[in-house]
């Protein structure tokens, strides 16, 4: 009578509790780690948490220290969030990692806590950490290989390598000497672009710096952009008055064409005739510019502007008036300019034209040379021209 009792209760017990039961899963497993007097609790967001379940192990360095508490759903509605118990003893930095592990190849799953990398450890876990999506991942699954290795044996492309092969081999046949002579030119092309990579480098990044001269110009060229459509607009417009012109810009070229044509030979002429006047010009070189430069200022050269205070110079001339010097400048000269002078000429004592063998053509006598005669008479006229000349007196 007990028996059917409890029977009964646990019947009732089970059908009350049916409305929220799952499976086994929801059976949390008996055991697990001792906690120890003063646990703390973590919880950690995982993406796939696989078929863990409560009362699974918490481990450090494989040492069970903890347990898992629950499994819920992440606030977030796509991954899952454990919640795990560990011992107070245990001390991890707060920034540990938690990776869903498995005891063996069909072994129970569990969760591993380990430190980052050594120099990386910032505060402690305590209680109410948490682990991120960053920090936690899980390993693969036995079922996940052997379907992809499933994948690839019935449905993937290991069935398709003999077709594969056959293929080549129908390619390769007979084509050998053009499948070598590629493999060749591939080769040398590789190798001149392993020769060429400082270019290539130095292009690339020349094509980099524009990039960012084009980036920072980006609101200008915008502007550009936005502005150019009224002149195309404008252009658009004008398009017959543009075709005119280009029209009659090649019958312009067409008559231009023509005289040229015609009048080649007079150009040709006209330029041969120029020859010398270019080639005396560069013989003058620098003489040419030099002669321009005092023509403008004659008779003072470019050094006398710097001594011109004002609007005038002043010149301090000397001038030598002694007619003795005056005629012997002029007897210098091929022509005498007192020749045709019959006066002038007999008061000088010259005489017409040059006798052979006489000196100076002037003939004028070198009247400050000559020796006293006070015997010798005079005329007047000579003598009073003599006197100025600086010669004898009467």
């Amino acid at each position: 009578m007990r028996m059917r009792m409890i029977v009964g209760a646990c019947a009732g017990a089970l059908l009350l509790s049916s409305c929220s039961f799952e499976g086994i899963y929801d059976l949390p497993l008996p055991g697990g780690a001792d906690l120890g007097d003063h646990p703390y609790t973590v919880k950690a967001q995982f993406r796939d948490v696989l078929d863990l379940v409560p009362q699974s192990g918490v481990k450090v360095n494989e040492v069970p220290v903890g347990r898992v508490e629950a499994i819920t759903l992440a606030p977030d509605g796509w991954t899952a969030e454990v919640t795990m118990s560990v011992r107070g003893d245990v001390d991890l930095p707060g920034n540990s990692l938690a990776r869903l592990r498995q005891s063996s190849l069909l072994g129970e799953k569990y969760i591993e806590l380990t430190a980052p990398d050594t120099g990386k450890e910032q505060g402690k876990l305590a209680n109410g950490a948490y682990i991120g999506l960053d920090r936690t991942n899980r390993n693969t699954e036995v079922e996940e290989v052997l379907g992809a290795l499933s994948m690839l044996l019935n449905g993937g492309g290991v069935d398709q390598l003999r077709t594969i092969a056959n293929e080549l081999n129908q390619v390769a046949d007979g084509n050998e000497p053009q499948l070598r002579a590629l493999l060749t030119n591939t080769n040398k092309l590789v190798s001149g672009l392993d020769a060429r990579r400082g270019d290539i480098t130095k292009a690339l990044d020349g094509l980099n710096k524009l990039s960012g001269t084009l980036d920072g110009q980006k609101d200008k060229i915008a502007q550009v952009l936005d502005e150019i459509g009224p002149g195309l607009q404008v252009l658009a417009e004008q398009r017959p008055q543009l075709v005119t012109m280009l029209q009659n810009l090649d019958q312009l070229s067409d008559v231009a064409v023509g005289t040229i044509n015609q009048s080649k030979a007079d150009v040709v002429a006209d330029l041969k005739a120029l020859t010398p006047t270019l080639q005396k010009l560069s013989e003058a070189g620098a003489n040419l510019p030099k002669a321009l430069e005092l023509l403008l200022s004659f008779p003072f050269p470019d050094s006398a502007v710097a001594g011109v205070k004002g609007d005038y110079f002043n010149l301090y001339a000397k001038i030598d008036l002694n007619l003795q010097e005056v005629v012997n400048n002029l007897s210098r000269s091929r022509q005498n300019p007192l020749q045709d002078i019959p006066l002038v000429g007999d008061l000088l004592g010259g005489q017409d034209g040059a006798q052979p063998g006489a000196p100076p053509p002037l003939g004028v006598p070198d009247l400050g040379n000559q020796p006293s005669t006070p015997s010798k008479p005079c005329s007047n006229a000579g003598g009073l021209l003599g006197s100025i000349l600086g010669g004898q007196r009467c």
